[in-house]
């Protein structure tokens, strides 16, 4: 990805683009299928230019080689481009086509690339407030975008899809612990830390105890409870939105259970979903939507 956005100048057809983009949603593993099958056609290309900006520029953040604050500055200056201009990386062209077609403001855009930012400049996180300041960025505009393709552009639903995605960010850092750690960071509050006897010696010797045990499950209620905030989102949804809301939700929540039944020892092996789990969840979600049925949470 780097590579390409510094040294690629050749122009791309806007064919050529949603390609692109589209290729790259099939490639990456998520812990929740994006442009799935649930999608209805119109926005699901829409939905893969997306998700495509926010996975360029978190790779950008985490696994580029070089100055990331650099490479960071040249997305931005891209990024404007699609509002005044002719963008140039792949990913950029295509999303001018959806900029333009649902009216998406800068602000979801520029907040993850200012998250991207913090992660070359913060490793921790003193209180559980400083955390949720940074998903405000790293992962609540991805709700919002999410919802200005089904055409939801007011405050209140896009006040609620925050909890949703503040709490599947929590979700994924509960489970990437030992990942977290290896690139140096570490989101585990440094007050609930210190509150719960654990040691950042723990984290890098994987040393698990039940101060530790103590720590995740409170740290999974947490999580579980922003969760069940976020799910008053479906009672102002419709459609396929509804449905695509309450399987991020419900594969949020698997993923807690996944950590409780390890008996929150995330330092011995990373939670995960098989993909027959997946595929259950999937089915299950679709058929009570169908059905007229809220998922309880």
């Amino acid at each position: 990805m780097a590579s390409l956005l510094l040294s690629d100048s050749r122009p791309w057809t806007v064919e050529e683009a949603l390609a692109y983009c589209r290729n790259l949603t099939r490639t990456h593993y998520e812990n929740f299928t994006v442009g799935s099958l649930l999608l209805p056609k119109a926005v699901r290309q829409h939905v893969s230019n997306l998700y495509a900006y926010s996975r360029t520029v978190d790779d950008l953040g985490d696994e580029a080689e070089g100055d990331r604050l650099d490479l960071l500055r040249q997305w931005l200056e891209d990024l404007e481009r699609c509002y005044d201009g002719a963008p140039r990386h792949p990913v950029m062209v295509a999303l001018q086509h959806t900029i333009q077609r649902y009216r998406i403001p800068r602000e979801p855009f520029l907040k993850l690339i200012q998250a991207n930012r913090m992660d070359q400049e913060v490793s921790r996180y003193q209180t559980f407030e400083d955390l949720l300041h940074y998903c405000d960025h790293s992962a609540n505009p991805c709700g919002r975008l999410f919802l200005y393709v089904f055409d939801y552009r007011d405050e209140e639903r896009q006040r609620l899809s925050d909890y949703t995605c503040t709490a599947l960010q929590l979700a994924n850092f509960w489970q990437d612990v030992n990942r977290d750690w290896a690139m140096g960071r570490v989101y585990l509050p440094m007050e609930d830390l210190q509150a719960y006897g654990v040691s950042e010696e723990q984290i890098a010797n994987r040393a698990f105890d039940d101060n530790f045990r103590r720590l995740m499950s409170f740290q999974v209620e947490r999580a579980r409870e922003i969760f069940r905030r976020g799910a008053q989102l479906l009672d102002h949804l419709e459609g396929h939105a509804r449905i695509d809301v309450a399987l991020f939700t419900r594969g949020g929540m698997a993923v807690l259970d996944a950590i409780e039944k390890q008996d929150y020892n995330v330092l011995a092996c990373r939670p995960s979903l098989s993909r027959f789990k997946k595929a259950w969840l999937l089915l299950g979600t679709w058929t009570s939507m169908k059905l007229g049925r809220t998922p309880r949470f």
